[in-house]
């Protein structure tokens, strides 16, 4: 539920959408109680729905965990290493070197591996009827996957973009998050897509500039292992591209018959780079949302985007966006697994004479799901990623901003703000700027933590029984300018063990008492 956004429309919204999203469950779990999906026909229905809600609640954190790590990659992770030591222990790997590229290239093809579950486990066959419906609710929620897209897009996704994005500290405080991360990196190491890093270096290229060297350069056995991995990933992918263009011009996918073969070649494309800007977008997005307003540059549309997404609403159309993106999203992937999924029967020719158990195989459509993800996500990120405000200054981000608002502003996924405040509400998720305050704040402090946490310095917090007179309960502000300044550090240090000397020898070194009323911008009075 949109946080201070509770007009009667509002509420409205959340009503018939969050009625959507029950009718949607129910129809999905009865669907695999009568065994009439793709898994469940075989008869196991209660494992089914097992992997059904492992594969939702896995997808829920991968794509929420995206969120957090690129929105917290601009911030000093040491800010947090107390109050969130989970969050550490995975910033401290992830932003160092390339691993967040690495997570990002993981994590997308993890995301392909799990959607494919949660599709193969609630997707209802193709004769599937339920309860005696009728034939249109039949139509609209099954045929299309209409209930799907909505249980897949609300619980699956949303829900936990909309907090990760507001909430990044908290929402990757537990080791569940941990494992996912490390599981994201395992799949980057495997190479199936590593084609990926040769397209970001040819438009590094195209564009003129230099890639930002996050790491050594590679040699010997690294360097050779690298390229391996790209070359790997290079024949699959053609691979791939060959035979689902073979199959469009043959006729062989599921696109629907009245759409001529070159027409869907070019929606094909077309709506890969639809979801590649889609995607890059929700990267410069979070990469952006920790940067300072000088930093964000002076294009006018960057700095109209950026006005959008985090001054208006209370700063919820950054959120806002992800539902409207997801929905997008989902709705080009439908149309692009249409395309580019086989459709051969045991009586007719396989396409380009393949054999007919590589045959069955590219009937399960993990062709598409390749492309898609190296050539309409990956790379795109990728960019993104390297130049997160240039990926801004483009009407075309604007554009598709918009029209991913007005989506949102429709209500259809609005019970994704209803699941996201609950969960906020039973995990007890605060906003980042808790805890770390606003960019600008931390650079008006030296980058330092705005949480009231005690530091570890001798004269300021007694530390080994050292502690200067009155400083016991010194102001916060005392404090930040000791963490900041090495030298005030070490001064006030001197002072302390000087005072300490003092007193053990019987020297008997006094000072006035110090009182402030117990403000954190209160002025220090002798």
């Amino acid at each position: 539920m949109a946080e201070g956004e509770n007009d009667p429309l509002t509420l409205f919204k959340n009503f018939y959408s969050t009625c959507l999203l029950i009718f949607s469950a129910i129809c999905i779990h009865g669907l695999m109680l009568t065994n009439q999906t793709g898994l469940s026909k075989d008869g196991n229905s209660y494992g089914t729905i097992f992997l059904f809600w492992a594969a939702i609640i896995w997808l829920a954190m991968i794509e929420g965990g995206q969120a957090s790590h690129v929105g917290l990659a601009p911030v000093g992770q040491e800010l947090y290493k107390e109050s969130h030591p989970v969050s550490y222990k995975i910033a401290e790997h992830c932003n160092k070197g390339a691993n967040l590229d690495r997570y990002l290239l993981g994590r997308q093809f993890g995301v392909i591996f799990v959607v494919f579950c949660v599709n193969l486990s609630g997707g209802p066959i193709g004769t599937a009827t339920l309860w005696n419906m009728p034939e249109w609710v039949i139509q609209v929620f099954f045929k299309t996957g209409f209930s799907m897209i909505l249980f897949t897009c609300m619980v699956g996704q949303l829900n936990t973009q909309v907090n990760a994005s507001i909430c990044m500290l908290d929402f990757i405080n537990n080791y569940f998050s941990l494992f996912t991360y490390w599981g994201c990196i395992f799949v980057e190491f495997t190479g199936f897509v590593h084609f990926s890093y040769a397209i970001s270096m040819i438009v590094h290229n195209l564009a003129g500039q230099q890639m930002e060297q996050k790491e050594p350069a590679k040699e010997g056995f690294d360097l050779l292992f690298f390229w391996t991995r790209v070359l790997f990933s290079f024949g699959i992918l053609s691979f791939s591209l060959i035979i689902t263009i073979a199959a469009l011009f043959e006729g062989k996918t599921t696109m629907w018959d009245s759409v001529p073969k070159v027409i869907s070649v070019i929606l094909f494309f077309g709506l890969m780079s639809v979801v590649g800007m889609l995607e890059g977008m929700q990267i410069a997005f979070f990469g952006v949302a920790k940067l300072t307003e000088e930093e964000r540059g002076n294009n006018k549309w960057a700095l109209s985007t950026c006005d959008i997404l985090y001054n208006r609403r209370n700063g919820l159309n950054l959120p806002g966006f992800m539902i409207g993106r997801q929905l997008t999203v989902v709705t080009c992937f439908f149309v692009v697994a249409r395309v580019t999924t086989q459709n051969v029967g045991d009586d007719e020719k396989n396409v380009m004479g393949i054999s007919d158990g590589l045959q069955g195989f590219l009937n399960l459509g993990f062709q598409g799901a390749l492309i898609t993800t190296i050539l309409a996500s990956i790379s795109w990120q990728l960019v993104a990623g390297a130049f997160p405000v240039a990926f801004l200054s483009t009407p075309v981000t604007y554009v598709l901003l918009r029209i991913c608002l007005f989506l949102e502003g429709t209500g259809i996924c609005n019970g994704a703000w209803v699941l996201a405040a609950i969960h906020k509400s039973i995990a007890g998720f605060q906003r980042d700027e808790v805890y770390i305050g606003t960019a600008e704040e931390r650079r008006s402090r030296g980058m330092k933590d705005n949480s009231k946490r005690e530091i570890d310095m001798p004269a300021l917090s007694g530390f080994s029984g050292v502690n200067l007179p009155g400083f016991s309960n010194a102001p916060k502000s005392l404090r930040d300018l000791a963490e900041s300044d090495p030298a005030v550090k070490e001064y006030m240090n001197e002072v302390a063990k000087d005072m300490s000397k003092g007193s053990s020898s019987g020297g008997g070194i006094s000072a006035p008492p110090v009182s402030y009323g117990g403000g954190d911008d209160d002025e220090v009075e002798a």
